[in-house]
């Protein structure tokens, strides 16, 4: 058998998942078809990650319909990723989050200026949103937002198969 890969409408649907802050699972099956060598897990996952490098944070798992080979691991998965897209956390633990993240890495300074984390809270779940206030929105730049969004993640597990969703307000 010929291994497919990601095709160009599975990237399809995981982009719209992905926007759309769902659970995400990435689940390879016809396993049972494919030689096998000690590299070949490590492999696939590279090329699903290089193919879907916005889903850092889904989980793959590697299935046999036909055999049943690891299925019913698929829906211990499920729960699993349900419940970390579900996530609540109170506003007093995210601000020690933030806290100790801000202290590890200082935010950015522009022309003088810098940026000031003052608090975060939870704005939903499905998939867990966070609000963080700060004096001035334009100092807020991507790469603090990506380091904020890994510090949650490492506090809660890797919050695995969910996006996380950052929005920024300034607060005078």
């Amino acid at each position: 058998m010929q291994k497919t890969g990601v095709t160009a409408q599975d990237a399809k649907i995981a982009g719209e998942a992905h926007e759309a802050g769902k659970g995400i699972i990435i689940v390879v099956n016809k396993w049972d078809e494919i030689e096998k060598d000690d590299k070949t897990i490590e492999k696939y996952k590279k090329d699903v990650y290089d193919k879907l490098s916005y889903l850092s944070y889904a989980p793959i798992l590697f299935i046999s319909a036909k055999t049943g080979q690891r299925v019913n691991k698929l829906y211990e998965m499920i729960n699993m990723v349900a419940s970390q897209n579900a996530l609540k956390v109170s506003t007093a633990v995210l601000n020690d989050i933030l806290n100790e993240a801000v202290t590890i890495v200082q935010p950015p300074t522009d022309k003088g200026k810098r940026l000031k984390v003052l608090y975060m809270t939870q704005a939903q779940t499905k998939p867990p949103t966070f609000v963080v206030f700060v004096n001035d929105k334009d100092l807020f730049h991507f790469s603090y937002e990506r380091y904020l969004v890994n510090q949650i993640r490492k506090e809660f597990g890797g919050l695995v198969g969910t996006p996380v969703r950052i929005i920024v307000r300034e607060k005078e």
